[in-house]
């Protein structure tokens, strides 16, 4: 799947506020080796390396597109980026693991994350932050418009957002399983988007990547159309923008020896 750095990081600020509140809650007063694992564009990586400046801090990602924007970034001596694949990941002698916004993409990601939380070393710490809104009206609308007669042959199975991602007890029940000391909850954030169709315009950056990447541009066109329609029922806008409920867990892991 093909990402567009731009496209997502022009909802920066709010996207980067649940990755804000997650490193709030890990403890680490200074980690030798630190890990992003679906690091994106960078920006949110680099402030893990001005937060350690001692730690070496490494940004890893699936998207060549998305590790090419982060290496056209100015970053602190301690910072660098690869390119690769979550799953192929193996816990170690990072000190600190974060992933943000990234294992809903990754079908089976519990067992995953059941295994990097085992092999922590003592005293690491491990804080995981996915979406909780597939049931949210721009998912279901999403999976609605995917399945209708129009697109049903064209995007069959494309969308998988009903099993992506566990509640927060799954996450809870994980981390403890570990033998960690686990800290875990949940935030839904009211955000207010400027712009027209601003819905639509959030989700091509992510949840909508998917249907775009196996439609055509024309195709793309049409499938947004119907979509968007549907979206300013859902969300209208109002005077100071549009309301869009966003809900988030978190779920941060300690090994305490």
């Amino acid at each position: 799947m093909r990402w567009d750095p731009d496209l997502y990081a022009r909802h920066a600020g709010h996207r980067g506020r649940p990755f804000v509140d997650l490193l709030a809650r890990v403890a680490h007063p200074g980690p030798r080796r630190v890990v992003d694992l679906g690091c994106g564009p960078g920006q949110l990586t680099e402030a893990l390396a001005l937060r350690w400046p001692h730690a070496q801090v490494t940004g890893i990602d699936a998207s060549p597109d998305m590790i090419a924007a982060a290496g056209q970034r100015e970053v602190p001596a301690n910072l660098s980026f690869d390119v690769g694949d979550l799953r192929d990941y193996t816990p170690g002698s990072d000190d600190v693991v974060v992933t943000n916004a990234a294992l809903q993409w990754v079908p089976g990601h519990q067992e995953l994350l059941a295994a990097w939380s085992a092999g922590l070393p003592p005293g690491g710490w491990i804080a995981v932050q996915v979406p909780g809104n597939f049931s949210a009206p721009s998912h279901v609308l999403m999976r609605e418009h995917a399945a209708s007669e129009r697109w049903s042959a064209r995007l069959g199975g494309v969308l998988r957002h009903e099993d992506a991602v566990g509640e927060p007890v799954d996450y809870l029940q994980l981390l403890l399983g570990a033998g960690l000391e686990a800290d875990v909850w949940e935030t839904t954030y009211q955000q207010v988007l400027a712009g027209e169709d601003a819905v639509l315009d959030w989700v091509r950056g992510t949840g909508l990547r998917p249907v775009l990447d196996v439609l055509s541009p024309q195709e793309g066109e049409e499938f947004e159309a119907g979509y968007g329609r549907r979206l300013r029922e859902a969300y209208p806008r109002g005077p100071y923008g549009t309301v869009f409920g966003f809900r988030r867990i978190f779920a941060v892991g300690h090994r305490t020896c």
